[in-house]
C-alpha cells in the first residue's frame, strides 16, 4: 500500500464506505520499511499489541541507531535488548529519554505513557548470578505495560527464602522463575501456586550444566503442572509471554 492507496482508504473511511475495523485490518498488512540491512515492521503493534523489538547482538551501532531513528519517527516505543554501553551512548545521543538497564543490557525509550496493570508479573531468580536474565524478563514486561514485582536469590539452596515471599506469590497473576544450576526453582514454585509459571533456564553453572542444557531438561521434566519453559537465557521471551498472560486478566 503506497501513499495514494492510504489516502483513498482514509477517504473511504471518512465517507462511511469502509468501517474503521476494516481499515485497521488492511493497515495491519502495510509493507515494512526497507532500509537495506533491516526490514522494519512499523505496524507490528497493530497485530501484536507491541512494537518491533531491537535485538542488538550481531548488529553494528550504525545499524541499531538507524533502526531506532526510524522507529522513533514512526512514533514507536523502543525496547532494545542485549545492548552494551557503546550502543546505549549512541542511542542516548538520538533521544535523551533513553534509559539503560545495565543489569540486563536493555534500553527503553517510552513515547507513550502506560498506566500499568492491576495484575502483577512476579519475576524470581534462583541465584544472584541469574539476575541478568531475570531483569531482562522484568524490564520487558514493564516496558510493555505490566506491573512487575521481583524477588531475587530465592533458590532451593535456601528454600526458606522463597517461603518468605509467599505474599508476592499469592498476589501475582503470572510468575517467571529463572534458574541455572539444577533448575529446580520453577518446579517448586509450580507446586505452591495456582497461576501460570514461566520457567527460564540460564547458562549459569559448572561444566555438567552444559551451558544451560541441564536446567532446561529439568524444567521440561517438571513434576509440577502449569509450568511452561522458555529457551536458555531467554528472559525477553518470558517477559513478553508473561505480559500477554497478564493482559488476559485485565479484560
Amino acid at each position: 500500500m503506497n501513499s495514494t492507496d492510504l489516502t483513498k482508504l482514509l477517504e473511504s473511511v471518512s465517507a462511511g464506505k469502509t468501517s474503521v475495523k476494516a481499515a485497521l485490518g488492511r493497515l495491519k498488512h502495510l509493507p515494512f520499511e526497507d532500509v537495506v540491512y533491516a526490514h522494519i515492521d512499523h505496524h507490528r503493534s497493530l497485530r501484536h499489541g507491541m512494537p518491533e523489538v531491537i535485538y542488538c547482538e550481531g548488529k553494528t551501532v550504525p545499524q541499531i541507531t538507524g533502526i531506532v531513528r526510524r522507529m522513533l519517527k514512526a512514533g514507536s516505543d523502543i525496547l532494545a535488548t542485549r545492548a552494551n554501553e557503546s550502543v546505549y551512548r549512541a542511542v542516548r545521543r538520538i533521544d535523551r529519554r533513553a534509559v539503560y538497564h545495565r543489569s540486563s543490557g536493555a534500553i527503553v525509550i517510552g513515547q507513550r505513557k502506560k498506566p500499568g496493570t492491576r495484575g502483577t508479573v512476579l519475576v524470581l531468580s534462583a541465584g544472584t548470578s541469574d539476575i541478568r536474565v531475570a531483569e531482562e524478563a522484568a524490564v520487558t514486561a514493564q516496558a510493555l505495560g505490566s506491573t512487575v514485582a521481583t524477588a531475587y536469590d530465592v533458590g532451593v539452596a535456601g528454600i526458606h527464602r522463597l517461603f518468605s515471599k509467599k505474599d508476592l506469590l499469592d498476589k501475582a497473576r503470572v510468575i517467571v522463575a529463572v534458574a541455572g544450576m539444577d533448575g529446580a526453582l520453577p518446579s517448586v514454585v509450580g507446586g505452591l501456586v495456582d497461576k501460570p509459571v514461566i520457567a527460564v533456564p540460564t547458562s549459569v553453572g559448572y561444566g555438567a550444566g552444559f551451558q544451560g542444557l541441564a536446567p532446561l531438561l529439568t524444567m521440561l521434566n517438571s513434576c509440577a503442572s502449569g509450568v511452561a519453559v522458555m529457551n536458555i537465557d531467554n528472559g525477553f521471551g518470558a517477559g513478553v509471554l508473561a505480559h500477554r498472560i497478564n493482559l488476559l486478566g485485565e479484560k
